[in-house]
């Protein structure tokens, strides 16, 4: 009996030690903690406030419209022929917790919307757009345009009446743009007429094209925001003193 004791108390010990180990397996080879570090242990500027999370907000929320999107997607069947609305009522009355999930999808676009905008928002009062951050304010309008991209193209997924005419309404908008409206009305039809062309299109840009650019900007944003620092209020800035300069008297 007291053999088997110890080996359940050095049981915890042991299978941290072995975690430990493979940690330090992969970092000694990938050399990940320098990375972690530099982007974890940063310096901030005074006076930062609630208001400088509207960043890593809009991100989280893009995460869970990736994570819930991916959910939805195992049950959702682009077919115009009753399968795309058949299968988000499925969705919504017979898979487990899955009006829960497509809730979230649902409300959380309109959230996600609303924070990249205070976000865009608070940068532009702030002028943290200015030099040197002016590609990160570049990328963050892209990121912003992406989004409501996004947005509209999710719009006819469910293929319901209320989605199929707003969407006809959009793409018809777009159609007015001068020079380039035709051929984006087109692209986005997929043809001359709404059908099943424009529903894979659509999904196919919501699934897949639009998120993978949104996860490479987001990447290349958040290298630049780490790498240039977070710009300091512009009241601290206000009530910086000049550089007093010494008179000296020949």
């Amino acid at each position: 009996m007291p053999p088997a004791q110890s080996d359940e108390l050095t049981r915890p010990e042991a299978a941290t030690e072995a975690s430990l180990t493979v940690v330090n397996w992969i970092d000694e080879r990938a050399q990940l903690s320098q990375g972690l570090r530099w982007m974890m242990f940063r310096k901030v500027p005074k006076g930062i406030n609630w208001a400088y999370t509207l960043g890593s907000a809009t991100m989280f929320a893009f995460l869970n419209q990736a994570v819930t999107g991916v959910f939805l997607a195992m049950y959702y069947r682009p077919s115009v022929t009753g399968g795309a609305y058949e299968s988000i009522r499925n969705i919504n009355d017979n898979v487990f917790l899955g009006q829960f999930v497509h809730g979230m999808h649902k409300w959380g676009a309109s959230v996600m919307i609303v924070l990249i905008f205070l976000h865009m928002g608070r940068v532009f009062f702030f002028g943290a757009y200015k030099y040197p951050r002016e590609l990160s304010w570049i990328i963050g309008v892209v990121l912003l345009i992406l989004t409501m991209a996004m947005g509209f193209t999710g719009y006819l997924l469910p293929f319901d009446q209320r989605s199929y005419w707003a969407t006809i309404v959009g793409v018809n908008i777009n159609g007015t743009a001068p020079f380039l409206g035709p051929y984006i009305s087109d692209f986005l039809r997929g043809g001359p007429e709404f059908g099943a062309t424009t529903l894979s299109r659509f999904y196919a840009i919501h699934m897949m094209l639009i998120p993978g650019l949104m996860a490479a900007l987001i990447g290349l944003h958040l290298y630049l925001v780490m790498k240039l620092g977070i710009s300091a209020p512009p009241w601290i800035k206000a009530q910086e003193p000049d550089v007093a300069i010494e008179k000296v008297e020949v």
